[in-house]
């Protein structure tokens, strides 16, 4: 299987890699426009800040070769903030492959920090990333920044309020967790991805 993993500023790109070695998986790490066109899945990693990365992707453009991509694409942390249509997070407009709004964290209480850090679970979770043996399931979460319910959740978690933990949308995934920081069930994600 030819897997790509979209080069770019941003970090976890390495610990993606890694996850993919330890499915047996020896991913390519490009930027290269045609080797990801190739490519039989596509990996959009990310942990960054939304407003440079945008920029960085559009004058590379990786922008426009990202919402083209007619193959399996699986968005991670920024990376599935980045397929929304804006992001709080610098004011930035984004590649619009979902159409919802990513928005700032606001703590409601002292004991709300910021940033969502640490192992939650997973709910409401749906086919084809998911299955049932991972409802309520615990996954690593980092982020400052959200993406509220909308018709495209795919599971979904509850910190400060319930919040998309995954999106899909035709061939489209994302993840605000970090599949390759999750263990076991992170892997078992991984792979109900390579094997769409």
């Amino acid at each position: 299987m030819n897997v790509v993993i979209i080069k770019y500023n941003a970090g976890n790109i390495f610990s993606v890699d890694s996850a993919m070695k330890r499915l047996n998986i020896e991913a390519a790490v490009t930027d290269d426009k045609d080797t990801i066109l190739k490519a039989d899945k596509v990996i959009f990693p990310g942990v960054g800040e939304a407003s440079t990365t945008m920029k960085y992707l559009q004058e590379n453009k990786l922008d426009t070769l990202i919402k083209d991509l007619r193959q399996p694409v699986l968005g991670i942390c920024l990376g599935m903030q980045l397929m929304c249509s804006f992001s709080e997070e610098g004011n930035s407009p984004c590649l619009g492959i979902f159409d919802v709004d990513v928005k700032r964290f606001i703590p409601h209480k002292h004991e709300d920090k910021i940033p969502h850090m640490g192992w939650n679970t997973i709910t409401d979770v749906k086919m084809p990333l998911f299955d049932d043996s991972l409802e309520n399931k615990y996954v690593y979460f980092v982020h400052s920044y959200y993406v509220p319910v909308n018709s495209c959740t795919a599971a979904t978690t509850d910190y400060i309020q319930p919040f998309s933990a995954a999106l899909q949308k035709d061939n489209f995934y994302a993840a605000q967790f970090h599949p390759e920081k999750s263990g076991d069930i992170g892997e078992k994600i991984l792979t109900n991805f390579l094997q769409l």
